[in-house]
């Protein structure tokens, strides 16, 4: 158990360090730029990119990769090592460069695609068509970082991979402060950006492998062994992280049909969100896939003997996810406007900004603790190389999100326009408040794919919840209610919003931090009270 904890605890320090840069991040751009057309321009021409990149770097090919060069690692044969390294690093380099030359040569069609709401022949368009073709190189550059970070992970040297995004936000904070006054188009300057970090992160991740002798010398290796067995594991979890991002692009697609400022709105609710969910979820998840493929593979991948440490450790890390998303939940969800107003209500980020992306928020942070057992229970199937099943999972999952963006969409049309007497379009991208239910459908589709997970993996048998754990979620609930509804009263009672909002930036931060500690605090007591001892998450308890 210290170990996986101290492997977590470099992962969130390196997570929360580029986090916390991440929050500044969104600030400075929130206070020069706003919520407007232009924003929307530009957080969609990043989104397609990034996109891509957890499609094809962190998603399916990141799944298929630790696995099997786990699998090289544990044979002991370093050299056989270095040729999988090299032949992965050359096969992916020469990939990326046809689909960045693609991209870049194709961007106008791109936006028009993913985003229908901009109509070609406008600045928006023209603006986010220019930016694309700035940022799709960014794709290139970081799936090359990803694969240098599964290296180092398999070697369970996680802070740095897990610190390195700080470069990002260090990178578009510089851009917006230093070289976007000197543009004639200033949002320009966070594209320019995205590029300069994608560079810097190669380079350090390159500069890591090289110190442990892993340097990759790229060459074309479709041939080999290791690199047909990536591939063959990469088809079903291409699919699996496709449906993740048609999700999410499809998101960007409506919001884009909405009142302008959606996509701004969903993306600065999307940010704080995956607060949570990038320090501890993703934490999580990265520690997890290496160690379970090791249990498999010192066991040739048979039952008996290693489904016991198997379940274990997968116990380990859900009892963690409960401990940590319950309370994150409640307590986001409750301070969702002061958040949203401590960090960005200044400048060109209007109070009515921040009342909207409060409603987004709120909804999205109801589907964090079935996003953060996503998280645990995946690594479940992709650990022993079994593929197929989360992506037919995550097919289900796409389905029910895309029906349910649909009929939130028509239902709050009807609650929120009933008395519009103008055509459905015009509602659509007239009334405020829609955005809340796209990010309701994700929240909703998310607990459809926990659950499914989770009974598969039950009836795989190498998995099965522990006796007491209904017990166990029943306490961790009640505490994050009983947390939740004192922070609650004590916005209510002490007008702490008006607070808030009459404050410097320095009075909103510091109340934020007595209210965010106390939750922390009053939490920890009650699971204390409830008979929530340290002692059970311990690995095998």
């Amino acid at each position: 158990m210290a170990s996986l904890f101290r492997s977590i605890a470099n992962t969130s320090s390196g997570t929360l360090m580029s986090r916390i840069l991440g929050f500044l991040r969104d600030v400075v751009l929130a206070r020069v730029f706003g919520a407007g057309a232009a924003t929307d321009a530009f957080f969609v021409a990043f989104k397609i990119p990034n996109l891509l990149r957890r499609l094809f770097a962190e998603g399916s090919f990141a799944l298929a990769f630790v696995p099997v060069l786990a699998e090289y690692r544990e044979q002991g044969d370093r050299q056989a090592v270095r040729e999988l390294i090299d032949s992965v690093f050359g096969s992916l380099l020469a990939i990326l460069l046809v689909i960045t030359a693609l991209g870049v040569l194709t961007a106008p069609w791109i936006i028009r695609l993913f985003a229908p709401g901009f109509a070609p022949g406008e600045t928006q368009y023209q603006l986010a068509s220019e930016m694309l073709r700035i940022t799709f190189p960014y794709l290139l550059c970081i799936s090359l970082t990803a694969l240098a970070a599964g290296v180092l992970n398999t070697w369970e040297r996680f802070w740095l991979p897990a610190v390195t995004p700080a470069l990002l936000n260090i990178s578009m904070i510089c851009a917006a402060l230093l070289l976007a006054p000197r543009l004639s188009v200033p949002i320009t300057a966070l594209a320019w950006g995205v590029l300069l970090a994608g560079v810097l992160q190669l380079l350090l991740q390159l500069l890591a492998l090289m110190r442990m002798g892993l340097m990759p010398r790229p060459r074309w290796g479709y041939a080999h062994s290791g690199v047909q067995k990536i591939m063959k594991l990469m088809i079903p979890t291409l699919f699996g992280s496709s449906v993740a991002q048609i999700n999410i692009l499809l998101d960007t697609l409506l919001a884009s049909l909405l009142l302008t400022g959606s996509v701004t709105w969903l993306y600065y609710s999307d940010r704080l969100f995956e607060f949570p969910l990038g320090v501890f979820g993703v934490a999580l998840s990265t520690v997890v896939l290496p160690r379970l493929a090791r249990i498999r593979q010192r066991n040739n991948g048979q039952p008996l003997e290693n489904t016991k440490a198997f379940a274990a450790t997968l116990s380990w890390a859900m009892r963690v996810a409960v401990l940590i998303s319950l309370p994150a939940a409640i307590g986001l969800g409750v301070l969702a406007q002061p958040v949203l107003t401590s960090m960005f209500q200044y400048g060109e980020f209007t109070a009515f900004d921040t009342q909207m992306a409060s409603w987004s928020l709120m909804a999205y942070c109801s589907g964090l603790p079935a996003f953060v057992a996503i998280k645990v229970l995946a690594p479940g199937f992709y650990a022993r190389q079994d593929t197929k099943t989360p992506v037919k999972i995550a097919i289900l999952a796409m389905a029910a999100n895309m029906l349910g963006n649909v009929l939130l969409l028509l239902l709050f049309v009807h609650w929120l326009a009933a008395d519009n007497p103008a055509g459905f379009w015009q509602v659509l991208a007239t009334t405020p408040g829609l955005h809340t239910a796209l990010a309701l459908a994700s929240a909703a589709a998310a607990y459809l794919n926990a659950g499914l997970l989770w009974r598969k993996l039950r009836q795989s048998g190498w998995w099965h919840l522990p006796g007491d754990w209904l017990m166990f979620i029943s306490k961790a609930l009640l505490a994050a209610l009983l947390m939740g509804l004192v922070l609650y009263a004590a916005l209510s009672q002490f007008s702490i919003i008006d607070t808030w909002l009459a404050g410097l930036w320095w009075q909103r931060a510091g109340i934020l931090m007595v209210l965010v500690s106390a939750g922390a605090a009053i939490n920890g007591l009650l699971l204390l009270a409830l008979g929530v001892r340290p002692s059970i998450l311990a690995v095998g308890h």
